[in-house]
């Protein structure tokens, strides 16, 4: 069941995303707010899901092969986008973009982040699998499981390391291209994931654990939000 949510929420993204291109190419702005907000909200509702999943045995290998899998989904299906602030910080400061066209796609990614929350509230107060009982009785599932500064220097390094590959990998053909972004995702899930969440995305970790970022801002936004941030920046300085 879990599944076949993931695949019909991707299956419809892909549709508003066609439709969009077809109806509103005119309207520049408005396609490119609607066309990252649909996007990241298919990567927060599938990893919303996928959290539920991380269970299933044998763990934790059905867990890592479904993040792979759909990553490599994720990139063959929303190309164009980057459903990431952190990214979207790149062409900003190279001057690809606007500040305003940027502002546009952060203020998408966001409101994806909220919806695709409420949305998957709502699935999962259907009960209509198994992983989905009990869900919304968890207010802050505490992805945080060290001290705030390891959490910190954890999202910052797989922060650098993330997007380095994304800056190594751009010549790579698109085909190998997403398996080796899948790859890397996969294993720095691995790596950290048990500690942090291995989020390193601001909106996806919003999307993820809201209230936690409402018991606890400030340790939750500097892990969160600053550390990845402080990595692009890093990045970008370095590169």
């Amino acid at each position: 069941t879990s599944l076949l949510l993931m695949a019909g929420i991707m299956v419809t993204v892909g549709l508003c995303r066609r439709l969009t291109r077809r109806r509103l190419r005119s309207h520049h702005r408005l396609c490119t707010f609607l066309l990252e907000m649909f996007s990241t909200f298919q990567i927060c509702a599938c990893t919303s899901e996928l959290c539920l999943l991380g269970n299933v045995e044998p763990k934790p290998h059905t867990a890592l092969t479904l993040t792979y899998g759909f990553t490599v989904l994720h990139g063959l299906t929303l190309t164009g986008s980057t459903c990431n602030p952190c990214g979207t910080l790149q062409p900003m400061w190279g001057g690809g973009i606007s500040v305003k066209t940027g502002g546009l796609k952060i203020g998408a990614q966001f409101m994806a982040a909220v919806l695709a929350r409420v949305f998957m509230h709502f699935i999962w107060s259907l009960e209509m699998a198994e992983p989905h009982f009990g869900a919304l009785s968890q207010s802050c599932s505490n992805p945080m499981q060290t001290t705030e500064m390891q959490a910190f220097c954890i999202e910052l390094l797989f922060s650098v390391v993330f997007q380095l590959t994304i800056l190594r990998v751009e010549s790579v053909n698109p085909k190998y291209k997403v398996h080796l972004i899948a790859l890397l995702i996969t294993m720095l899930v691995y790596a950290g994931g048990n500690l942090t969440g291995a989020i390193f995305n601001p909106a996806l970790a919003f999307s993820l654990h809201a209230n936690c970022f409402y018991d606890k801002f400030l340790s939750y936004s500097l892990v969160y939000w600053i550390a990845p941030s402080l990595g692009k920046f890093l990045i970008l300085h370095v590169f």
